[in-house]
């Protein structure tokens, strides 16, 4: 037997219990892997909740690292004692988990495997927002929300390493010299964040505003935008966006919305490797740090989640088996 965090029902974080399981086995295509550690993400808090529907007993967790340790049949690049990471396994609130091998990517020499873990769901999330989903140029001034949190952090350094300059929105003093430590140009308060962007761009607004928050945010930060300006809207931490009237585009300024979502940015081998390796490559080089806030025993992970959802956190909550 093994053991893995699993919920029987929809509910708090109080739902989540460490139990003893079968162990997985790796399939055809498959690799099977010795978890070093695990991904907290918000969707995983959406899926116990009951929000987002999955089935019951549920095992959360897509993003994790660790050591292969069975290969299935048909699967070539890898070996047993490989270090691989990936954002798209099942069930990885577990001491072994599965992933399709190609999902998984070997992590490079030097890169310790708690940043490994901590790095693909956040960092491909903040690599797709910032390259693809909108494509500000250098000396565009754009907006991201949560600039502390574990996307947050990310994207603006990889906003700057492009010219671009980045506002960011953090709600505590602590969380607001992290966003400038990594490259946030200005910090700003929740309350009047729209007249203030708009104040530090001359009053033409900014390209892009990247909204993670959601309900909360929305509004303000259509007012945020340029003319022609597009709002990322790529999560909801508050609570999801009512339905608006599209009119309101066209009166601010012919605007854009995106909804995104990082599955349809990894649609190719070709794509995911392409993003895999310029996050490696930056960490490597040293202008992208991976910032972990915070660490928890698996059999802790209704405590990961309360933290969580509490904004209690900055950059990565991992697990520790």
């Amino acid at each position: 037997m093994t053991r893995a965090i699993v919920a029987q029902a929809t509910g708090g974080p109080e739902v989540l219990t460490l139990e003893e399981v079968t162990p997985p086995e790796a399939g055809a295509g498959e690799l099977l892997v010795e978890t070093a550690a695990v991904g907290v993400n918000f969707i995983e808090t959406y899926q116990r909740s009951g929000l987002y529907r999955v089935p019951f007993p549920f095992t959360p967790g897509a993003e994790a690292a660790g050591r292969v340790i069975a290969i299935g049949a048909g699967v070539a690049g890898f070996a047993e004692g490989d270090l691989i990471a990936t954002a798209e396994a099942h069930a990885s609130y577990a001491e072994r988990f599965v992933v399709a091998a190609e999902r998984a990517v070997r992590v490079p020499e030097g890169i310790a495997p708690e940043t490994a873990a901590a790095l693909p769901l956040q960092g491909l999330t903040a690599h797709y927002l910032a390259t693809s989903a909108a494509r500000p140029e250098p000396g565009d001034t754009v907006l991201v929300h949560a600039g502390a949190g574990g996307v947050g952090l990310l994207l603006t350094q990889l906003l700057t390493a492009r010219g671009v300059r980045v506002l960011t929105t953090a709600s505590t003093p602590e969380k607001q010299a992290l966003s400038r430590e990594a490259g946030a140009a200005e910090v700003l308060d929740y309350a009047g964040f729209a007249e203030r962007a708009r104040e530090l761009t001359d009053g033409a607004g900014v390209a892009v505003v990247y909204d993670g928050v959601g309900k909360d945010t929305f509004d303000d930060s259509l007012r945020a935008l340029r003319v022609r300006g597009t709002l990322v809207l790529f999560g909801a931490a508050s609570g999801p966006v009512p339905p608006f009237d599209l009119q309101r585009l066209n009166a601010g300024g012919s605007l854009s919305v995106t909804r995104p979502s990082l599955g349809h940015f990894l649609r190719t081998a070709e794509e995911r490797a392409w993003r895999y390796g310029e996050l490696f490559s930056a960490i490597a080089a040293g202008t992208l740090d991976v910032r972990i806030g915070a660490r928890f025993p698996l059999a802790e992970a209704a405590d990961a989640h309360r933290a969580l959802e509490g904004r209690a956190t900055t950059g990565k909550v991992i697990l520790l088996p």
